[in-house]
């Protein structure tokens, strides 16, 4: 039965694979000359992604005493300069969704319940500080069930917010300034493309880096809170759920062909590594949580991580902007670097011999 289930899980991701690429409009290539030989388009020699972790700006159930007071408008005042990139990606840590109860909610205290619906309006102010994608693999945008999901895919569509992680759609293909682009979202949830299915996960990244020049790939995964700070190399279990082994998740998909892959869910700043050239982030915490969040010791400190590659893909330096929250001050950026300094602490643990340099907010390549 489950072999069955793993072969639909592929089947469906490899139909919809194919329907996109067969619908998506021909894209025009650009000459370098004007010559009689074939026109080459020429990539940029320097891609930049802007990557943040959980993004979760005050949720309306079950009151509205959980939007911030300002109607989350400021959310991203204090870091919107760092918001500028190639591609500008978060974790959508909830739904768009204006009324409704939630069903995990029932014979539960709703003030005890973690379901989190923003306000539709609210993802505008995602548009407006640069985000064009977002992960929608995770355990809270399933919150409000279907309506809950729906309601946000249409409303990220009439944005041209890029997005991937369920089932109906475990991918996005996307070009930017002649750059194509892949999305792939996973995670150990209902309704997502699974995190813990690893042969089929690479499978269906060795199909889009077919049709891509740059693979992205996000995951939902990993234990939660402090306690889970370290990448294990095992498979990770949180409240007697399987939440994958991360580690040999990042490693298989880039064999599969990802150029970087972008972690979130322990809720907390996690190692780094280049593997293959190619850079790896395991958790990129709390980067912007309003209301039920856990702010205390490092749940309130993330990384703004603003990654360069090179045309190939690989991985020439992150710069990182440390920022804080807490309930008062909420998102603002952090002067003593703390998320920068927890980074290369756990990397230096996690990962001995990793061979990068860890200085002036920058993370390179030790080529000593």
């Amino acid at each position: 039965m489950m072999k069955k289930i793993f072969g639909l899980l592929v089947g469906v991701a490899l139909v919809y694979l194919m329907l996109s690429c067969q619908n998506k409009p021909a894209e025009t290539e650009q000459a370098v000359t004007k010559t009689d030989t074939p026109a080459v388009a020429k990539l940029k020699d320097t891609i930049s992604i802007v990557a943040v972790g959980d993004i979760m700006l005050g949720s309306a159930f079950p009151s509205k005493l959980n939007l911030p007071p300002d109607d989350a408008i400021n959310s991203f005042k204090e870091v919107d300069t760092f918001l500028k990139g190639d591609v500008v990606f978060g974790n959508l840590e909830g739904c768009f969704l204006n009324s409704g109860n939630s069903s995990k909610c029932k014979g539960i205290n709703p003030n005890n319940c973690y379901a989190f619906r923003m306000p539709d309006r609210y993802a505008g102010i995602f548009k407006k500080a640069g985000f064009n994608v977002l992960s929608v693999a995770n355990n809270h945008v399933g919150d409000f069930n279907s309506r809950g999901r729906k309601n946000t895919a249409k409303i990220l569509d009439s944005l041209q917010i890029s997005y991937a992680g369920q089932l109906d759609k475990p991918f996005d293909l996307f070009t930017i300034d002649s750059v194509k682009y892949a999305f792939v979202a996973f995670a150990p949830n209902e309704n997502t493309v699974d995190i813990r299915k690893i042969d089929s996960a690479k499978l269906l990244v060795k199909k889009l880096k077919e049709q891509a020049d740059i693979v992205i790939v996000s995951f939902h995964g990993g234990g939660e809170g402090a306690r889970f700070e370290h990448v294990t190399r095992k498979t990770e279990i949180f409240y007697k759920e399987n939440r994958g082994n991360v580690y040999a998740f990042s490693h298989g998909v880039i064999d599969a062909g990802a150029d970087v892959v972008l972690g979130h869910g322990p809720h907390v700043t996690r190692a780094v590594e280049v593997y293959k050239n190619k850079f790896i982030a395991y958790s990129l915490g709390n980067f912007c949580t309003y209301g039920m969040f856990s702010l205390k010791g490092p749940n309130g400190i993330a990384p703004l991580l603003e990654i360069k590659l090179n045309a190939k893909g690989d991985f020439l330096y992150a710069d990182v902007v440390s920022v804080k929250q807490d309930k008062i001050n909420r998102l603002t950026v952090d002067e003593t670097q703390a998320a920068f300094k927890k980074i290369k602490a756990l990397t230096d643990i996690d990962f001995k011999g990793h061979g990068l340099k860890f200085e002036n907010n920058r993370i390179s390549l030790n080529e000593e």
